[in-house]
């Protein structure tokens, strides 16, 4: 299936690493010139050699923390001529309302939430003018079932599901789509390094680790490659009535009871 994606520039927070270079590098791929951005500029480094090897297409970086608001604006403006816009960079720890810090809740919702809200706003005014465009905010799915024990993640990603909704009912107005994707347990390098380490403490065997996954969907955590096929579909116009809506990349699990 042509995606028609050939040519066109997409701007990936956090796409140095998991999902973020899942997606980057299906765009590139389809031939979809990228600005990755990220903290760690070895990190970058590594994620842009890997996609140069394997495709055709322009890579810049920007390596930034985008829970400062001035970087976040700095790169809005500095790519504000991209056609895709991925917002993924971020995680929130774990934590109850007690046992998690202000400091650490508020650092953590500065770069997954205003981080998201402070780069699309510039990008998406700039999309309006040009009446094309595509946002995806990649969230997840906490915020569908939100549990005391990820109070802060519950809490972002409910917020973040409204904004991509809210949005994403108003941008067709002005030929530009909006839309959130919830992806569950993923086997990114952080997450598997998070499965090892419990199976070491609980089973004493790292190389254990999916016997901590058996209880998911399919028995098995998601494939980066899963949720990152998916992130491509809807950046493209196949996906051209899609707009103001969550999907789920989750196997059923927001469903389970």
């Amino acid at each position: 299936m042509d995606l028609k994606l050939s040519g066109r520039t997409a701007l990936i927070t956090g796409g140095s690493r998991g999902i973020g270079l899942g997606v980057a590098q299906g765009l590139a791929a389809e031939g979809c010139h990228l600005h990755l951005t990220a903290r760690n500029a070895t990190d970058l480094d590594a994620a842009r050699g890997k996609i140069l090897a394997a495709h055709k297409v322009n890579v810049t970086c920007h390596a930034l923390d985008l829970g400062v608001s001035e970087n976040a604006r700095k790169l809005a403006q500095a790519c504000r001529d991209v056609d895709i816009l991925v917002n993924n960079a971020g995680a929130i720890p774990q934590g109850t309302l007690t046992g998690l810090d202000e400091k650490t809740w508020r650092a953590s919702w500065d770069l997954k939430v205003f981080g998201y809200i402070n780069v699309t706003r510039d990008i998406y005014a700039a999309m309006c003018e040009r009446k094309r465009g595509v946002i995806v905010n990649i969230i997840g799915g906490a915020g569908e079932r939100p549990t005391a024990g990820y109070v802060a993640g519950s809490m972002a990603n409910a917020g973040l599901m409204a904004f991509s909704r809210a949005l994403g009912a108003e941008s067709p107005n002005h030929g530009v789509r909006v839309v959130g994707l919830n992806p569950s347990a993923t086997a990114t390098d952080r997450g598997v390094t998070r499965w090892r380490n419990q199976a070491q403490k609980d089973l004493g065997d790292a190389e254990r680790w999916r016997e901590l996954t058996k209880g998911f969907p399919f028995g098995r955590p998601a494939e980066v490659k899963e949720v990152a096929d998916v992130v491509v579909f809807l950046c493209s116009d196949r996906a051209s009535y899609v707009s103001g809506t969550i999907i789920s990349v989750d196997g059923g699990a927001a469903a389970r009871k």
